[in-house]
This record gives structure tokens, sequence and C-alpha cells, in this order.
């Protein structure tokens, strides 16, 4: 996976060349991914979902993070992202069924590794239930669901904790329930402005198909 090649970009947004992810994290340079924030509202509750990655990730092992995401590689468009959504959860996604929301410069930076990222962000309403998730246990080895104006309150600094509910692998792949309350540490540490950024975009866009039910 190290291996595997990325085009990377200057400040501009600008295509500069090719190079290999561990390059990429090791020099700092920016490259593109593609994420997708999964959502729904269940009996009038607006929720939003994240997976927990594997123990065996390299980088940030053990947290939360978006519900699926990826790196682009050198042949791919932005389009072909969306092979993250099934290969992570086994949930079959098309592109037309995404919501684009914005795409955001975002950077995190821990000893040696650099990760600076030109993310091109989506939003996908599902109405499958947990249940039908069938993670790939080398990259996520959990799927929970919260209650969106919770997360939203937490990353605005009106709160301090989130209940989640879904559940995780064991090593024997047997599924265990969570139910627990967490907190802004227990997420991959994404600039605080870039989940503010988010949260808000998927505010606008809840609001907006609230608004169409009404009508």
């Amino acid at each position: 996976m190290e291996s595997e090649q990325v085009r990377i970009f200057n400040e501009n947004r600008e295509v500069i060349g090719i190079a290999s992810r561990e390059e990429v994290h090791r020099e700092g340079y920016w490259h593109e991914v593609f994420q997708c924030w999964f959502v729904r509202i269940e009996n009038g509750v607006r929720k939003i979902y994240f997976q927990l990655r594997s123990d065996r990730k390299k980088d940030f092992p053990g947290l939360y993070d978006i519900t699926a995401a990826g790196h682009l590689m050198a042949d791919e468009s932005v389009e072909d992202g969306v092979r993250e959504v099934e290969e992570e959860l086994g949930i079959g996604v098309s592109y037309n069924e995404l919501t684009p929301l914005k795409v955001i410069k975002a950077s995190i930076k821990k000893d040696h590794f650099f990760d600076n990222e030109i993310a091109n962000i989506f939003l996908y309403e599902c109405n499958q239930p947990l249940e039908k998730f069938k993670l790939q246990k080398e990259e996520v080895s959990g799927i929970v669901q919260a209650d969106f104006d919770q997360f939203y309150d937490l990353w605005l600094g009106e709160r301090d904790e989130v209940d989640v509910k879904g559940f995780c692998l064991n090593d024997d792949e047997e599924r265990i329930n969570v139910n627990e309350k967490i907190n802004k540490l227990h997420f991959v540490p994404h600039e605080v402005s870039y989940y503010q950024s988010v949260v808000k975009e998927i505010e606008k866009n809840f609001t907006q198909s609230e608004d169409n039910l009404r009508r």
C-alpha cells in the first residue's frame, strides 16, 4: 500500500507530479483524497456514522474517523473514489447517489508523519441497517452511529462527549456491540477547523432536506 502511486500538488492545487504514498507522508506533499460521510434521519433524529479504524492500521489505529475515505490513485478521478465505500464497508453506492459538500485543504502533522490532503468531501444518505455493513477487517474494525446534533455541538465547543452505538469486530471477527461515550480525543486528529467546516456543511444539507419535506 505504501508503494501505491498518487498525484501530488502544489499550494495552488496544480499537479506537480506523482509520488508513492510513503513519499507523500514523509515529505508532506499535497495529495487528493475521497471522503464520504454517511447520515440518515431515523424517527426524526438526525444521525451520522463513524468508522473505527482497525488496530492494524499504521496511522491512527483504533480511532474513530470519516465513515469511508481513501487516497485517489494517480490514474483515478474523484468519481472513482466511491470504490472506497464498498471496499471498506461492504455497501454498494454509486457516485450519482452522493451529495458533494466541498473541497477542503486539511493537514495533520504528527512526529515525522505529514498528511496534507485536498479532501473531496461527499455525503451519503444511508438507509441500510448496521447489520448490513461488511467491514474490511484490515482497514475498519467497527461502525457506529451518533446523534448528529451532539457531534455538531462537540466540534463547536458546546459539549464534551457524544454517545455512539454500533458494533466492532473482535479477533475472531465476531460482532461486539458498542454503546459508549466518546470525546474529541477518540477521533483522528484532523484540525478542529476541518471538523467545524464539515459539520456546518452537513447541517446545511440536513436543513435543506427538511425544508423540502415540508413543502
